[in-house]
């Protein structure tokens, strides 16, 4: 018992010594590293590359092992694959890599700004869509519209075309027009950009929904009952436009109405969402004394 609590308080007493030699720099360091660690792990769930990465770790592992037992025929085996596995990384995932690339290329500098752009640009994209979405309701031409949101959709996307589009009225029903190639599948929308075309979405498995309803609604139902997407359905048959989220369908809207639903679901909820943050860290800097004052003042204001 005297030698485990030796231990922990050695194991107390290096801890406090770490915090307390802390710089400033080393804070950065821990930050950045962890934010490489994290957008490593998003870019892992939003392509396949999670697989062949699960692959090389086993074959690491079996080397550790191998080396840990003596195994020398085995050892030898692998070790000629895992000293080429950077070269193997750089060659399976070169797409990957420029992609990431591209977009730290593409990043900012300034957050509010970069947050205010962004919501000018989904609002455009939003009236974009819209604009487009009246105009097949008129000519009866179906579509099939995914808004990305929070949950990566790259597996969805690569059932189809990546286009990476900027968004236009033009560009919509130009996707969607009958004679065209990708009008059939759904366009994935991204980051307030036409990302992809054609794409291929899993049906719902529910059965409580209406027989009337088609395949394009029937793969919206079941897009966003996997995902948070809010997707955007034009019938082909009837002209009706409707909006499905969280697994629930609301129809008859034309171009006016489903710009305000939109904005609604997609901008109004973000940035209530922001201000709840930012309001909720403002709440736990203020001192509990102050908070109680508060209370109290409130209070004596309701009872008045």
């Amino acid at each position: 018992m005297g030698v485990l609590l030796s231990g922990v308080y050695t194991l107390w007493n290096q801890i406090i010594y770490a915090i307390s030699n802390v710089r400033f720099f080393d804070i950065i360091d821990i930050v950045v590293v962890a934010l490489i660690i994290y957008k490593a792990i998003e870019f892992l769930r939003e392509t396949r590359a999670g697989q062949l990465v699960k692959g090389m770790a086993v074959l690491i592992i079996l080397y550790l092992i191998a080396n840990w037992f003596k195994l020398a025929v085995l050892r030898w085996l692998l070790s000629a694959v895992v000293d080429s596995i950077i070269i193997a990384l750089a060659i399976i995932f070169q797409p990957e890599i420029r992609r990431i690339l591209e977009r730290v290329g593409q990043a900012k500098l300034g957050k509010s700004r970069v947050l205010d752009d962004d919501t000018q640009r989904l609002s455009d994209c939003i009236d974009a869509v819209c604009k487009a979405s009246g105009i097949m309701q008129e000519n009866k031409i179906g579509a099939l519209i995914v808004f990305e949101r929070k949950t990566q959709l790259g597996e969805i996307i690569d059932t189809g075309t990546v286009i990476d589009a900027v968004s236009s009225v033009s560009m919509v029903n130009n996707v969607f027009y009958p004679k065209s190639p990708l009008h059939d599948g759904a366009l994935i929308i991204r980051d307030s950009r036409l990302y992809a075309a054609g794409c291929i979405l899993p049906l719902t498995q529910s059965q409580i929904f209406s027989s009337q309803l088609g395949t394009r609604h029937r793969a919206a139902i079941g897009m966003t009952e996997n995902s948070d997407a809010i997707v955007v359905v034009v019938s082909e048959e009837n002209g009706i436009i409707s909006v499905v989220f969280d697994g629930q369908i609301t129809r008859n809207y034309n171009a006016v109405s489903l710009s305000s639903e939109l904005k609604r679901l997609l901008i109004d909820s973000e940035l209530e969402e922001r201000d709840n943050i930012i309001i909720s860290a403002f709440r736990h800097l203020i001192p509990k004394s102050l908070r109680k004052i508060k209370t109290e003042e409130e209070k004596n204001e309701k009872n008045i």
